[in-house]
C-alpha cells in the first residue's frame, strides 16, 4: 500500500520516466513481508537499457526489475535507497517522509 504522494509528484515522475532518464518517486509503504520498512522509493525509466545501465552502476540486478505497464522500475528500500538517494542528490523527500513518521511515531 503506497502513501504520501501528491498528484503532481506522481505527474513529474511519470514525466521524467517518459523523457528516457531515470525517475524517482520516494513515498510511504507498508508492506507484510518488510515490516521494518517504511518507504519505497521506485527508481523507473520507459528507456529499459538505461535503467539497467543506470541499475548495474549501483549494484543492481536487471532481474530486479518490476515490469508495470508502461514504467519498468526498481523498487529502492532501507539502506540501499537511502544510498542511492544521498548519491543521485534526490534524498530530500525521503527525510521528509522519515521526519513525518518518527513524529508520527512520538505522538503515539
Amino acid at each position: 500500500m503506497a502513501f504520501g504522494v501528491t498528484k503532481s509528484e506522481l505527474f513529474r515522475w511519470k514525466e521524467k520516466a517518459r523523457q528516457g532518464k531515470v525517475s524517482f518517486l520516494t513515498h510511504f509503504w507498508y508492506d507484510t513481508r518488510f515490516p521494518q520498512y517504511k518507504t519505497v522509493t521506485k527508481a523507473a525509466c520507459v528507456n529499459r537499457e538505461t535503467l539497467v545501465l543506470w541499475g548495474e552502476k549501483h549494484g543492481l540486478k536487471e532481474k530486479w526489475i518490476h515490469e508495470r505497464e508502461e514504467f519498468p522500475h526498481f523498487d529502492l528500500i532501507g539502506d540501499i535507497e537511502k544510498q542511492i538517494l544521498v548519491k543521485e542528490g534526490y534524498e530530500e523527500k525521503l527525510l521528509h517522509l522519515q521526519e513525518k513518521a518518527l513524529s508520527s511515531a512520538k505522538k503515539e
